[in-house]
């Protein structure tokens, strides 16, 4: 089983920056869709962001077009989401996935590994 923890948190100002990290251990990544996910309080659980097994696919939410950034290394076993021009909105809990196989990523990928969540918190 691949277990997965989530790094790179924190409290940061509207406009600002963070780049969050996936450790995986237990299995290596390198045959897994990895995805990026959030929930912020009062809300249902979104999907912001996957990445095929060999990054060759990625889907990201609409919300985050051309601000965020899904990426991997497979050889750290490792997935990388970089939040630019964060706003409010982008204020939740975000949690990072995993789903074995080699298909392209769609918003509809059942990720069934998850981490434990890492805050984000975007002030005024």
């Amino acid at each position: 089983q691949v277990q997965l923890v989530e790094s790179g948190g924190g409290l940061v100002q509207a406009g600002g920056s963070l780049r969050l990290s996936c450790a995986a251990s237990g299995r290596t990544v390198s045959s897994y869709a990895m995805g990026w996910f959030r929930q912020a309080p009062g809300k249902e659980r979104e999907v912001v962001a996957a990445i095929s097994w060999n990054a060759a696919s990625t889907y990201y939410a609409d919300s985050v077009k051309g601000r965020f950034t899904i990426s991997r290394d497979n050889a750290k076993n490792t997935v990388y989401l970089q939040m630019n021009s964060l706003k409010l909105e982008d204020t939740a809990v975000y949690y990072c996935a995993a789903k074995w196989g080699f298909s392209p990523v769609t918003s509809t990928v059942r990720f069934d590994r998850w981490g434990q969540g890492t805050q984000v918190t975007v002030s005024s």
